[in-house]
């Protein structure tokens, strides 16, 4: 039987000209077999708090009442040996020079979505690829982006990556996990501090997954992997 991986994307603040300079695309995987599973598993942990079972994961809900429950689900993370995760952060997107590379913001966006999957992906495995749907207009770019992933890996009859295709996050639990992680370090390398509930759950995430969030991890690293990125290292 093949052995194929389901991977959800997600990112945060990757607008050119927002408030924020920080910026972080994430992904969370698991076997494709095993994704219905994890979703019920999931949906179990909501209603164990009495929350609905179609009750949206997110970064943004993180709050003093809730806190148990994002405790329980990054518990849940790390404990289930399917799931794993990788984030790109990008410190400061304003200090990029895209005229040298004679690129925009949008090509270099999908560039770095290629650096955060090219890690990922290994040759013996097939892969189904989900990315949070934007727009109607990123779906061209999806097809490219699709295109260089398999003739990075020389997968021209793409037997390997089978699809890379937009998904709405809200429908979709394992990528509400992704929302979850790439908020919790997107607000490290933000340096906010605002809430007590929010630095309690990253400080969890921090403990179980033995790292610095701060910091990149070595690229072997598999449950938890960070990579910090300076234009310098393209």
């Amino acid at each position: 039987m093949d052995s194929v991986i389901n991977v959800y994307c997600d990112e945060s603040c990757h607008l050119e000209h927002d408030s924020s300079p920080a910026m972080v695309l994430g992904a969370t995987w698991c076997p494709s077999a095993d994704y219905y599973e994890i979703s019920k598993n999931l949906r179990s942990i909501k209603m164990s708090h009495g929350l609905s079972r179609d009750f949206e994961i997110k970064w943004t809900k993180v709050s003093p009442a809730k806190l148990q429950f994002y405790i329980d689900l990054v518990d849940y993370f790390f404990d289930d040996p399917r799931l794993h995760f990788r984030a790109v952060v990008i410190p400061d997107k304003s200090i990029l020079n895209h005229e040298s590379f004679k690129q925009n913001h949008d090509t270099w966006y999908y560039k770095m979505w290629f650096v955060l999957l090219k890690q990922i992906l290994d040759p013996k495995s097939f892969y189904k690829i989900y990315l949070d749907i934007k727009d109607t207009r990123s779906q061209r770019k999806i097809k490219y982006l699709h295109e260089v992933l398999c003739n990075d890996k020389y997968d021209f009859d793409k037997k390997i990556i089978r699809l890379v295709q937009q998904v709405r996050s809200h429908e979709v639990e394992i990528m509400q996990i992704t929302d979850l992680f790439i908020g919790a370090i997107g607000y490290v390398h933000r340096r906010l501090s605002g809430s007590d509930a929010k630095l309690a759950l990253i400080k969890r995430i921090g403990e179980r997954a033995d790292l610095n969030l701060s910091r990149t991890t070595l690229p072997r690293e598999d449950k938890v992997n960070l990579l910090i990125w300076h234009p310098r290292e393209w």
